[in-house]
């Protein structure tokens, strides 16, 4: 049988092709490769309330597309400090944009760049002293554009400090722990609410749900939600407290658990209140969550109700979070 030129050709493709192909990957390998791809991956931490911790990786952080999102969760005093910050170094920018004219600025003073600094302020903020002004064709299109950014620095300035003190913020004072303890012969879950503030919060609804991880019929292992139907789950009038109870018979998620058993499952409570505020008229939400070293089985809260001589009532605050082992039935 003749070997044709193109026969070669082709089995000198096929030889090529087989060399470039990559060798077979071991699990080692892949593990590395797993692990090198998480290490360079965005990461970014959360907490879920109590202890637990979950790091995510590989979401792009996209700040200048959430940028407002920032902005409203930044601290008073960082919030501030950028504000302060970006106005400097607007200021900074224009003065050397200034200095870069001839002459740009009339009656300057000081000399030099400290005083195209206090031209720039006063130009960015739209106050016009009358001293400085520009004297320039190039002073003018710079003073044109800082005043432009100016006006558009102030408008954002003043819209993001409205939607700060504006958003309704509920003081919802949480027990620190949450107990379980028989009520009326029933073992039941107790958690303890305040309201801080002390004014009216009307009709405020309570939801208890319990999270774990479960593990389906086909293996996989999967984290759970379960709602807690509660004794009474909506306050007409929210003012000092309020004792929200789940009683733990044969139809809770939670009946026969016990605090190892919970733990075991990395169990954890998500209790959530909401209302209106009778002062604002604003929906509020309040959260807390309950990892399962915060549930407290066999204790009660110590009680914060006493009566004085006078027989004028008082609530004692700094008792709120103790509670005191109860005796097993």
């Amino acid at each position: 049988m003749a070997i044709t030129e193109k026969s070669v050709s082709r089995t000198f493709e096929a030889e090529s092709a087989a060399n470039l192909e990559p060798p077979p990957q071991t699990a080692e390998s892949a593990a590395e490769s797993a692990a090198e791809r998480l290490r360079r991956a965005p990461s970014h931490t959360v907490h879920l309330g109590g202890r637990r911790t979950v790091v995510t990786h590989g979401l792009p952080r996209a700040f200048w597309g959430d940028v407002y999102h920032y902005v409203m969760t930044l601290s008073w005093p960082i919030f501030f400090a950028t504000v302060a910050s970006l106005f400097l170094l607007l200021n900074v920018f224009f003065a050397t944009i200034f200095c870069l004219g001839d002459a740009a600025i009339a009656n300057q003073s000081p000399a030099g760049f400290l005083g195209a600094f206090f031209f720039s302020v006063e130009t960015l903020a739209t106050v016009g002293y009358g001293d400085m002004h520009p004297q320039t064709v190039y002073g003018h299109v710079v003073a044109t554009a800082e005043i432009f950014v100016g006006m558009t620095f102030l408008a954002l300035f003043t819209g993001i400090m409205f939607a700060r003190f504006s958003r309704p913020r509920a003081r919802i004072l949480f027990a620190a722990v949450a107990v379980v303890h028989p009520v009326d012969g029933k073992p039941t879950l107790v958690i303890r609410a305040a309201n801080a503030r002390q004014n009216v919060i009307v009709d405020a609804s309570a939801r208890l749900r319990l999270i774990r991880r479960e593990r389906t019929r086909e293996g996989n292992l999967l984290r759970k939600l379960h709602d807690l139907e509660l004794v009474r789950e909506q306050h007409p009038v929210f003012v000092l407290g309020w004792s929200i109870m789940h009683v733990i018979d044969e139809s809770s998620p939670l009946y026969g658990e016990t605090a190892a058993s919970l733990a075991a499952t990395e169990g954890g409570l998500i209790f959530t209140l909401e209302g209106v505020d009778e002062t604002t008229s604003q929906s509020m939400q309040s959260r807390f969550n309950y990892g399962h070293e915060q549930i407290r089985w066999q204790h009660a809260y110590e009680d914060t109700l006493w009566t004085d001589e006078n027989g004028v009532d008082h609530i004692d605050y700094t008792r709120f979070h103790d509670t005191y082992p109860v005796p097993a039935e």
